[in-house]
């Protein structure tokens, strides 16, 4: 077992907000997976249903920006993807609320750093973005190629359908910035032995892993 295998055991069995929220860590990702997605928290769906992004802002981000299958996104040899907090906190005044800062500080930091083999950094939101890029512009941010710990980095607005008025003041992120990053993300799924739109007649519940390996044996290389 892995350091970050360890940890995700660890994170899984976390209680420390309980009494503040309602415990159910979300953990999603093999140590190996090339692409590491890092977004604010779960919402009250994910939440129910232990499935990261399983909602609409997930189907924009899978969908429109990303353009790749479910079955791409939830493979945990392709996309690790953790968060600055990994459980719902709950409902605020306009929108969900922050998740609480040691989260971040026991478990995701410890994630990033852990995490070997990392291609591509994909940074959701600005609260994710502020915590990992302090006092820096959150749209200069989005609009300049970023480095985290020496790792390709791009950093993208919320996909939610409550975030109107950024989407607004910055119509060129979905015609001019998302197509060079979605490029760069295709690419790294390229390598991996992937194509961008998504591999024709996977099954969504088998893992990269699990295809290689039955290739293998019908070319009777295992």
């Amino acid at each position: 077992m892995t350091e970050l295998e360890k940890l995700q055991t660890q994170l899984r069995a976390c209680r420390h907000c309980e009494g503040m929220l309602e415990p159910r860590p979300v953990v999603h990702g093999n140590p190996g997976a090339p692409i590491l997605q890092v977004s604010q928290a779960p919402g009250k769906k994910v939440h129910e249903t232990g499935i990261p992004f399983n909602d609409a802002s997930g189907r924009r981000l899978r969908q429109d920006w990303y353009q790749i299958s479910d079955a791409q996104f939830y493979d945990p040899d392709l996309f690790y993807i953790t968060s600055m907090g990994h459980c719902y906190p709950g409902k605020g005044k306009t929108g969900d609320k922050k998740p609480p800062r040691c989260c971040f500080d026991l478990w995701t930091r410890r994630e990033i750093e852990l995490k070997p083999g990392t291609r591509m950094m994909l940074v959701i939101g600005r609260e994710a973005a502020s915590r990992l890029f302090p006092k820096r512009e959150f749209t200069e941010l989005v609009f300049q190629d970023q480095e985290y710990d020496g790792i390709p980095c791009y950093v993208l607005p919320h996909p939610s359908p409550l975030n109107v008025r950024w989407f607004r003041m910055h119509p060129e992120f979905e015609t001019q910035r998302m197509p060079v990053i979605r490029e760069k993300l295709h690419q790294v799924l390229r390598e991996a032995g992937q194509t961008g739109s998504g591999s024709p007649g996977a099954d969504p519940g088998t893992t990269m892993t699990d295809r290689k390996e039955a290739e293998a044996v019908s070319t009777g290389s295992v």
